[in-house]
């Protein structure tokens, strides 16, 4: 899938606890030079049940105009759009982001909870079906460290290296790429993570590139890794790129990283490429 050249970050609001995304969308959005739509998914079955119906939309509409307000303070001219949208939430999400350029949602709590996240968490079903890349953002603000990916050389994980590399150059950050060799293969050559990064690096000469080739258990690895980083960005699923499904390596970071991730799917190209 390409995304359109004035393609949206788009922003799923449920509630108050999804605020502390908009400002790291709102990032996203001015850094990439996309516009920011706002989008509440309505639901009239919780309506219907309340004294009145006007309180909940009241609600929803204070929210985008909360959600508006924190996105202005960030970027006071980015272009920003807000949506109340009857439907239930996930299936909207996906829908829409067919033609957006990044999903951000926030992962409600998902980093603390350990091994309780069900699977069908909104945060998980929206990382495995969107049609675009998904930001799952976090109750506490990252470190300012380096923008963290992990590369196994499979087609979807070199996308999310040039997603790095783009995120990397516009965030002026280092860029640290990790390959996990798992305990049973038998060789943790470095030179092919060096192979795969110097490929992307010509076109970024601005970002500083660190790579490692460690082994280890790759969920594990790379949850370690991304406790320094500021963003980590990891493909939907290796060498199987389903839509519905995420591999074991984009689960363990989305469940367990403090960091803020980015789970990369859809893409024909770099960020910067997509038109």
């Amino acid at each position: 899938m390409a995304a359109a050249t004035d393609a949206a970050v788009l922003v799923g609001l449920g509630s108050e606890r999804n605020l502390p995304v908009v400002r790291l969308a709102a990032q996203e959005a001015a850094e990439h030079g996309r516009p920011l739509c706002l989008l509440h998914a309505f639901n009239w079955t919780a309506a219907l049940k309340a004294p009145s119906i006007a309180g909940p939309r009241a609600e929803a509409e204070e929210l985008i105009s909360r959600a508006t307000e924190i996105a202005r303070e960030v970027e006071p001219a980015l272009p920003i759009s807000g949506e109340i949208i009857e439907g239930a939430p996930v299936s909207t999400l996906v829908r829409r982001s067919e033609s957006a350029f990044l999903l951000a949602i926030g992962d409600a709590g998902m980093a603390t909870c350990g091994d309780c996240v069900p699977a069908d968490a909104a945060a998980v079903q929206l990382a495995a079906r969107a049609g675009c890349p998904v930001l799952v953002a976090r109750r506490d603000p990252p470190p300012q460290g380096p923008v963290l990916v992990g590369v196994d050389g499979s087609a979807s994980s070199r996308g999310a290296l040039e997603w790095a590399f783009e995120c990397a150059a516009r965030r002026e950050a280092r860029l640290l790429a990790v390959r996990v060799v798992e305990p049973e293969e038998a060789t943790e050559d470095p030179d092919v993570l060096v192979g795969l990064v110097a490929r992307c690096a010509d076109r970024f000469p601005s970002v500083a590139a660190e790579c490692h080739t460690i082994r280890g258990d790759p969920g594990t690895v790379l949850v370690e890794q991304s406790r320094s980083a500021q963003v980590a960005l990891v493909a939907a699923r290796g060498d199987e790129p389903w839509r519905g499904m995420l591999g074991a390596v984009s689960q363990a970071l989305l469940y367990h990283s403090p960091a803020p991730v980015i789970v990369v799917r859809g893409l024909t190209g770099v960020p910067g490429d997509r038109a």
